[in-house]
């Protein structure tokens, strides 16, 4: 495998990324002209372009995917393919798909730019990704997305993390919305104890886990591993690290979440909740509409809602600065084709429109600023104000979801087969071995 070597652009806030904004002309880019697309259009008719979205599509997302393509279609004559590939097959899908026949346009996670770009397996489309209304979006956003001076794709919408939890169950209880660690606490054990089998707030150990251990460990000012030269050193073992891996594994030790259910990854979390069997868990939007057709309608938003992670040592929690991107894979055939697409989808419009009927938070600076004052949106605009990412290495997949350094770490902990610095120790060591490959 071919690594590439990461540029020096790092990922930061989005409080920096609209400081960004604010600080530049108070003129705005032009827009994308949907003439300068169409223009080119008759040299697309009867060719049709193939296009992935991640995860499983729900009413919302496919009305915007149907809406989306046929302006594509207007604009250009040609057809779109459009595949859903569920969030659990994307990791075989893409692997397949890098050593064979792949799509023309794909979403993607921002974090998996870099490991995709090392196969690869995305194309280059610097000429695009500054122009029209993409101009807009901060330049500190592409911290995942540019490799060697080359930008590999496009942010398509921001993903930050809050606590869902039952709000019918805390106006039955009547307990007031968390605000600080000891609080969330004291409320998950006062509905386990009046709802016998429900997790107070649930434990993820399966593909995404370290997006509940992240929001622990950065709020106590740990990191996984920093880039000293051109070595990664792990932190892991470091006081501030382990103190939220302490917080992390507590949940299940200290009976806040069940010891069965210690490889669940969000999706399950997200079904269990439906089921009435998890008060809270770190999440996003996205969720809710799975979770309204996994209750069958009984689970809606009157009885749900959301506030941002308190951190143990005060305030909240910073989220992990995640987000979808959209990209043109490394095999098309079609590459100015896949070009329009993109185009047209990351303009501010459609942009807008993916993030906020997507359940992620707008790239575009003065509709995410907006989203301060909604209440639904509100405790994410504030977790994303404090967002950080993961080490941006081409290997930190493989830590992450491949090997599950840290999950195996949280597990060997909980089941009484390690104590934390032996596992901690332990997890570093592989991680720097993995991401120093």
């Amino acid at each position: 495998m071919r690594i590439a070597k990461i540029t020096a652009t790092t990922v930061t806030t989005a409080a920096l990324a609209l400081g960004l904004a604010a600080c530049g002309s108070g003129e705005q880019p032009p827009s994308s002209s949907p003439s300068a697309a169409a223009s080119s259009g008759p040299a697309f008719a009867g060719k049709t372009l193939s296009v992935w979205r991640l995860g499983d599509s729900n009413p919302a997302a496919a009305k915007y995917m149907e809406e989306l393509n046929a302006e594509f279609t207007k604009q250009t004559g040609a057809q779109v393919k459009l595949e859903w590939i569920p969030w659990p097959q994307v990791a075989d899908k893409f692997a397949a798909a890098a050593t064979g026949t792949g799509p023309d346009v794909t979403e993607i996670g921002n974090d998996q730019v870099p490991m995709w770009q090392s196969q690869d397996a995305l194309t280059p489309i610097t000429d695009i990704a500054r122009e029209g209304d993409r101009s807009q979006i901060p330049q500190n956003l592409y911290g995942y997305e540019t490799v060697d001076n080359e930008i590999y794709a496009i942010p398509w919408g921001a993903g930050a993390r809050a606590v869902l939890y039952r709000k019918d169950w805390f106006e039955e209880l009547k307990i007031e919305t968390p605000k600080t660690w000891d609080e969330l606490v004291a409320a998950a054990k006062k509905i386990q104890a009046e709802k016998k089998g429900v997790d107070g707030f649930a434990f993820n150990g399966g593909s995404d886990a370290n997006h509940l251990l992240a929001a622990f460990a950065w709020s106590e000012g740990g990191e996984y591993a920093v880039k000293e030269g051109d070595k990664w050193v792990g932190k892991l073992t470091e006081p501030a690290f382990a103190a939220g891996f302490g917080t992390y594994t507590s949940l299940v030790t200290d009976g806040l979440s069940s010891k069965a259910n210690l490889t669940q990854n969000t999706t399950d979390i997200r079904t269990r909740f439906a089921n009435n069997k998890v008060a809270m868990y770190l999440t996003a939007a996205w969720d809710l509409s799975g979770i309204e057709e996994d209750s069958k309608g009984k689970l809606k938003g009157d009885k749900l809602g959301f506030f941002p992670l308190p951190a143990k040592t005060g305030g909240v929690a910073p989220s992990f600065f995640g987000g979808n991107d959209i990209a043109l894979w490394g095999t098309t055939q079609q590459a100015d084709l896949g070009k329009e697409y993109i185009k047209l989808a990351t303009s501010k419009t459609w942009a807008d429109r993916y993030a906020k009927e997507g359940g992620l938070l707008p790239v575009y600076p003065d509709t995410l600023q907006a989203m301060n004052e909604d209440p639904a949106q509100g405790p994410f605009a504030q977790a994303f104000a404090k967002a950080k990412a993961f080490p941006a290495d081409p290997n930190w997949s493989e830590a992450d979801a491949t090997k599950a350094v840290l999950q195996n770490a949280a597990r060997a902990v909980i089941e009484g087969k390690k104590d934390a610095n032996t596992a901690l120790a332990d997890a570093n060591k592989e991680l720097e071995e993995i991401l120093n490959q």
